[in-house]
């Protein structure tokens, strides 16, 4: 899936996750050609600790450890973070958008009939999240299964690997929109490190890119950043077109755990099942629990980051409930670290979510009850709608635009991964719609010295001038000579 060839560029999408990959596959598919730059690698996925380590665990890539000692994780893989999430569908929050002149209707509606999106049937929900439910539903609390990106059909009872990565297809996952996409006029080239968004005569006209050691370039007329929470902002600022650090959001989220010894399995063992098959949310009070059953070792993880070792061994009887939490936006993201810490407003959320999970876990008889510390894996919101990007998520730059979760416009508390798919859908097609006919492409560069300066790569107006941005403006492409 990496090879690549000379043919003239109509776009370039920086990132293959959920919001780049939407936006690369509806220009494909619409005829326009574009190349999908990918960072991490495209091997298939196996499923394994090892590989799941290699995209989210590598400091300073996919990890990162702040000042309190909280861990951000992000994956650096085709497909970005749906490669190892929890396959959740939680619909984009309308009013927020339309605050924005934002109407992701029609793609909501588009994706949820091309989609596998649906809750778990009967037979895919596990013991421990049925015992979680049970208990939560004699509380009366609010708790219902969750949509999720799954065919059952080819999903495993008894498998615990969606966090790993899939291995056998059942999890949808953005790489399915890349090799739809590949199928028309997408090309990828995987383990491309975007450096810099090149720029001519003030506007975008392509990118420079380390692919394997060896510094490359290529140029479009169009340059779409998908990069991710941290990656866009960290791109901006790279390309001269972003000064201070960004502040972002990311959805911290604390795993609180306790032991059963009357686990019904008949549906299969404890500690293998897939993670929230159902939960409850609490938009207004930005909060939301769900079942969180883990692999064995990243409970064993959790248990001793608690000063909990006597539990290590509890994993198959060990009920977890997810405490996710919408944070207040703060935090810094610099060059080569990111740094965020609760603030009050957070650890209230925090503690009023720790005594519901609590709860819960006393009703359904658990012992030995304990939390981790907190962590987080959904940084966004560091270019946001309205300061950073317009509500067609056009950047200060003409022809450069975002589209992953740094465009989220508020903090956020939710799965994002339909809200970047139909931001991507939206994109993509609003891109397509203005394009000129053939031949209007920039076309592809060929290898370029990495020290090597684009024309006008320094008289470009800084991201976040919205007053440039919105400016009216007849198409997106430049206009032919």
């Amino acid at each position: 899936m990496s090879d690549h060839s000379s043919t003239p560029l109509d776009a370039i999408v920086v990132g293959s996750g959920p919001g780049g990959a939407s936006a690369a596959r509806e220009l494909a598919l619409r005829g326009a050609r574009v190349l999908l730059l990918e960072q991490g690698s495209a091997a298939p996925l196996a499923g394994t600790l090892g590989q799941m380590a290699g995209m989210a665990a590598v400091p300073g890539k996919g990890a990162f450890l702040h000042r309190d000692g909280s861990l951000l994780v992000r994956a650096l893989a085709l497909g970005g973070t749906s490669s190892i999430n929890f396959a959740t569908a939680a619909p984009p929050p309308a009013a927020m958008f339309a605050a924005h002149g934002i109407d992701l209707e029609p793609a909501l509606a588009a994706l949820r009939a091309e989609l596998p999106m649906a809750p778990l049937p009967d037979h895919l929900v596990g013991p421990m999240a049925a015992r979680i439910a049970g208990a939560a539903r004699r509380l009366a609390l609010p708790w219902r299964r969750l949509d999720k990106l799954i065919r059952p059909q080819s999903c495993r009872r008894g498998c615990w690997r969606c966090v790993y990565g899939c291995p056998y297809g059942a999890k949808w996952t953005a790489r399915d929109f890349v090799d739809e996409g590949m199928r028309s006029s997408l090309q990828l080239v995987s383990g491309a490190r975007v450096t810099r968004v090149l720029r001519e005569q003030g506007r975008a006209a392509g990118v420079e890119a380390v692919v394997h050691g060896r510094a490359r370039s290529w140029r479009a007329p169009l340059v779409v950043l998908a990069a991710g929470g941290i990656g866009s902002p960290r791109l901006l600022r790279a390309s001269g077109l972003m000064t201070a650090p960004a502040a972002f959001f990311s959805d911290p989220v604390v795993a609180v755990m306790g032991s059963v010894d009357d686990l019904d399995e008949r549906h299969g063992p404890g500690g293998a099942e897939v993670p929230m098959a159902a939960g409850a949310t609490w938009q207004a009070d930005g909060l939301a629990l769900a079942d969180l059953t883990l692999p064995r070792p990243m409970y064993q993880a959790f248990a001793l980051q608690a000063g909990r070792p006597d539990r290590l061994f509890a994993h198959a009887r060990t009920l977890t409930i997810m405490v996710k939490i919408r944070d207040a936006i703060g935090g810094r993201i610099g060059p080569r670290w990111v740094d965020k810490a609760l603030q009050d407003a957070d650890r209230a959320r925090f503690c009023h979510g720790n005594e519901i999970a609590r709860a819960i876990l006393r009703e359904a008889g658990a012992r030995h009850i304990f939390a981790s510390h907190h962590f987080a894996a959904h940084p966004g919101g560091s270019l946001r709608i309205g300061a950073m990007v317009d509500a067609d998520l056009r950047t200060a730059t003409p022809g450069l635009y975002v589209c992953d979760a740094s465009v989220i416009p508020e903090p956020w508390g939710l799965p994002p991964t339909l809200t970047l798919l139909c931001l991507g859908k939206r994109l993509g097609a609003h891109l397509a719609a203005r394009r000129p006919e053939a031949g209007a492409a920039g076309g592809c560069a060929p290898a370029a010295p990495a020290a090597g300066e684009a024309p006008g790569a320094t008289d470009a107006p800084p991201a976040g001038r919205l007053a440039q941005a919105a400016a009216p403006s007849p198409s997106p492409w430049p206009a032919r000579s």
